[in-house]
């Protein structure tokens, strides 16, 4: 699936992934390829996504929301605190 994390300065990261937790605001939930559309809103904690290269990137992030509609995947962030 494709994911596009963005902030209001930039483009964080573009590309295929094959999972993506994200610290929802009811708590942390995973969006695999093929999950049923979603929108939800984000808090400050860790998001992490794993890609097709088997690569584990994490990331400290602030508020924010996530939609996923045909395996793409759109996080819209206030900003990230730091990658982990």
């Amino acid at each position: 699936m494709q994911l596009e994390i963005i902030s209001p300065e930039k483009m964080i990261f573009t590309g295929s992934v094959s999972s993506v937790t994200l610290p929802g605001a009811s708590g942390s939930f995973q969006i695999l390829e093929n999950h049923a559309s979603i929108i939800s809103s984000l808090v400050k904690g860790r998001l992490s996504f794993v890609t097709h290269q088997n690569e584990l990137i994490e990331l400290l992030v602030e508020d924010g929301f996530v939609e996923k509609n045909n395996n793409k995947v759109t996080v819209c962030l206030e900003s990230i605190i730091k990658e982990l």
